[in-house]
């Protein structure tokens, strides 16, 4: 097949920052570990014990803002590091009252107007996927070189927001391997569904504003408003960056 894993990305906190991986270990069930770990409840949100949907959070769809956030957790030490260009690093243990506190003191100032404010971050003993079952995203490098030409400018990966990024495959072919199983290094991922996508994907991660539309872009191109596929681990096993990609027979 002549594909490969040319990217891993985690996001430690759902929707506020991501940060590249050489490589990672896998677990069967679950998504990356520290991904979507936390997230930030809102003040109308309203939380059941467990996985939350999406619109209980402050995200970039609804502030862009937060998209131009980077993130570095050190798995060791339970510190997070982030940065964006309109406010000082942060270093924090989200773990820890008092990193909480620092955190959301140091996103309030994003947040966009007359939008629900970031009122505390929580955690749900599993990944906080937009998916009600812990999935690892995959996205395809073709395909995002085929809508940026489409749209006439190159397309940042980091808008996307996903977790494993293939080259080799031809534009759009990941929508076909729904229901086959890959294998990375020594872990199996097994395709379920596509991705529809929201109004973060508009937004460039550089400056945190939005850039180009997307979702018409995708519309009217293509009839849809989907980009990438959710998989889910069918074998624990480390993948790194570079590594083969096969089908399994």
């Amino acid at each position: 097949m002549g594909w490969r894993l040319s990217h891993i990305f985690r996001h430690p906190i759902k929707a506020h920052g991501r940060e590249e991986l050489p490589s990672v270990s896998l677990t069967e069930g679950h998504c990356l570990p520290y991904d979507r770990h936390w997230a930030v409840a809102h003040e109308a949100a309203t939380l059941m014990p467990g996985w939350n949907a999406c619109m209980n959070f402050t995200r970039g769809a609804k502030t862009p803002a937060l998209q131009a956030i980077h993130a570095q957790f050190d798995e060791a030490s339970q510190h997070m590091t982030l940065t964006h260009p309109a406010l000082e690093p942060l270093s924090f243990a989200p773990a820890d009252s008092a990193g909480q506190t620092a955190f959301l003191d140091w996103v309030r100032p994003l947040m966009a107007e007359g939008r629900a404010q970031p009122k505390r971050l929580v955690t749900a003993g599993r990944g906080m996927t937009d998916t009600d079952f812990e999935s690892v995203s995959i996205l395809n490098m073709s395909s995002n070189r085929a809508l940026g030409q489409r749209i006439g400018q190159e397309l940042g990966l980091d808008r996307w927001r996903g977790n494993l990024w293939l080259e080799g495959l031809a534009p759009w072919e990941e929508f076909d391997l729904i229901g086959r199983e890959l294998q990375i290094g020594t872990a199996r991922l097994k395709i379920a569904e596509r991705i529809g996508r929201c109004r973060a994907t508009m937004v460039d991660c550089t400056t945190g504003k939005i850039d180009v539309n997307t979702l018409d872009a995708l519309e009217q191109a293509y009839d849809h408003t989907d980009f990438g596929v959710y998989a889910s681990v069918t074998r624990s096993g480390v993948i790194h960056a570079g590594d083969t990609v096969e089908f399994v027979t």
